[in-house]
C-alpha cells in the first residue's frame, strides 16, 4: 500500500460533489433511456404466477439483493440467488412460473451468462439491468433496462459506483410500477412490515391493548366519592367510567378532575360520581385503529377513552400508556 497523503479536506469535499454530479447524472441518463422495454419488463412480472428471481456478481449482487428485497416489501414475491450457486444446485429454486432478472454493468459476467441458455430453455422469461445492450446478456434478455453509465464516480473509473446507483434506481422503477399496477395499499405494506411502526400504525387495533372485565374502573351515578377513589385507584387506569343501569358509558371522571376539585376547596365527602363526572365522554369502538384513538386523544386532550360495541355498552378502556406499550405512539 502507498503511503497515505496528508488529508486534505477541501480536496474530500471537491470529490465529494463530483461524485453526487457524476451519479445524478447517471439517473438522469437512465431517465432518458427510459422506453417500452421498461413497460414490457412489468407486463413480464404482472402476468407471472411465481416469484421475481434477481441475480447478479460482485456489486451487482449487492444490488440485486436490494432490489429484491424492495419488490418483496411491495407486494411482489421475490428473492435473490447467487448465480455462483445457481450453477452447484441453486438453479432448482428458480421455475418455469418465475421471472428471472439479471444485473450485470458489461452484460458479459461468466456466472450469469452460463445461466442463460438454462432459461431459455426452461422458458423462464429474463430481464436484464445491464450498461450494454450488445451483449451476451442483453440480447438474450426478453426487456432490457439500460443502466449505461458516461463514467463511474471512481476517480480511476474502475470500482462500480454510478453504474450501481444507475441500477438499484432502475430496480427501484420496477418496484414503483409494479406497486401501482397492483394497487399496494398503506395496508398491504404494514402487513410485510409487522415489527416497524408503519406496520403499528395500520395494525393495531383498539381491541389489541384495551383493558376488558374486570380491568376496567366503572360505578354507578349514586357510587359515594371514596368509593369512586377506591375503584380508580385499584384499577390504575388514572380514570373511571359512569356507567348506567345498561352499562352504557354517561360520564367519566379522572385524575385531573380530582386534582381540580381539591384545589377549588370543595368538600368529598359527600359527593357522588354522578355530581362531578364529565357527561357524554368520549368513545371509540373495539374495530377502530389504535392510531386513529390516539389521533383522537390528541385532539380533544384527553389520557383516556372508553371502548363500547355496538349498542354502546362498556366494553373495555385504555388510557395513553397502553398506547405507548403498544409502540403506537
Amino acid at each position: 500500500m502507498p503511503e497515505a497523503a496528508p488529508f486534505d479536506a477541501d480536496r474530500a469535499l471537491a470529490l465529494a460533489a463530483r461524485t453526487l454530479d457524476i451519479e445524478a447524472a447517471a439517473l438522469l441518463g437512465a431517465k432518458a433511456r427510459l422506453s417500452s422495454s421498461f413497460t414490457h419488463a412489468v407486463q413480464i412480472i404482472l402476468a407471472s404466477s411465481g416469484r421475481v428471481v434477481v441475480m447478479g456478481m460482485g456489486k451487482s449482487g449487492h444490488v440485486g439483493r436490494k432490489i429484491a428485497a424492495t419488490l418483496a416489501s411491495t407486494g411482489t414475491p421475490a428473492m435473490f440467488v447467487h448465480p455462483a450457486e445457481a450453477s452447484h444446485g441453486d438453479l432448482g429454486m428458480v421455475t418455469a412460473a418465475d421471472v428471472v432478472i439479471a444485473i450485470s454493468n458489461s452484460g458479459e459476467s461468466d456466472e450469469l451468462n452460463v445461466l442463460l441458455p438454462v432459461f431459455k430453455r426452461a422458458h423462464v422469461p429474463l430481464i436484464a439491468i445491464t450498461g450494454k445492450l450488445q451483449s451476451t446478456l442483453g440480447e438474450h434478455a426478453d426487456a432490457v433496462l439500460l443502466s449505461t453509465v458516461e463514467q463511474e464516480a471512481c476517480p480511476l473509473n474502475l470500482a462500480p459506483t454510478a453504474s450501481t446507483t444507475a441500477q438499484m434506481a432502475l430496480g427501484d422503477a420496477l418496484a414503483v410500477a409494479l406497486l401501482d399496477a397492483r394497487g399496494f395499499a398503506e395496508g398491504d405494506f404494514a402487513r410485510s412490515h409487522p415489527g416497524g411502526a408503519l406496520g403499528r400504525k395500520l395494525l393495531v387495533h383498539v381491541r389489541d391493548l384495551m383493558r376488558k372485565g374486570e380491568q376496567v374502573p366503572r360505578v354507578a351515578p349514586h357510587t359515594a366519592f371514596t368509593e369512586m377513589l377506591r375503584e380508580m385507584g385499584g384499577k390504575g387506569l388514572g380514570a373511571t367510567a359512569i356507567t348506567d343501569d345498561a352499562g352504557r358509558p354517561i360520564g367519566v371522571f379522572t385524575d385531573g378532575d380530582l386534582r381540580r376539585l381539591i384545589e377549588r376547596g370543595i368538600d368529598l365527602r359527600s359527593v357522588r360520581a354522578g355530581e362531578v363526572m364529565h357527561a357524554q365522554p368520549r368513545t371509540i369502538r373495539a374495530d377502530r385503529l389504535a392510531a386513529e384513538a390516539a389521533d383522537l386523544m390528541e385532539q380533544f386532550k384527553i389520557n383516556c377513552m372508553l371502548v363500547v360495541d355496538e349498542a354502546g355498552v362498556l366494553v373495555g378502556a385504555f388510557n395513553s400508556n397502553d398506547l405507548m406499550r403498544a409502540k403506537v405512539i
